[in-house]
């Protein structure tokens, strides 16, 4: 079952390695869950907002850390 999340009140963050950039991954941690976003996006009605658990976005975070070559682009 998926939870809605209110993100209205959302802190987002990209990484400090965007040097201020509008074409990031931005990510937020609210009420228990994962929010991503395209920085491009902030501010569209149309905009998508993808929600993951803080579980499976720890599994990702962690393969990358351990250079899991198949999480990134060839």
């Amino acid at each position: 079952m998926m939870k809605k999340v209110d993100l209205s009140t959302a802190v987002w963050a990209k990484s400090e390695l965007s040097n201020g950039g509008d074409n990031c991954l931005e990510v937020a941690f609210v009420d228990g869950v994962v929010a991503l976003r395209d920085s491009n996006d902030v501010g569209s009605p149309g905009a998508q907002v993808l929600v993951i658990s803080e579980e499976d976005y720890r599994a990702f975070t962690g393969g990358v850390e351990r250079g899991q070559r198949n999480l990134l682009l060839p």
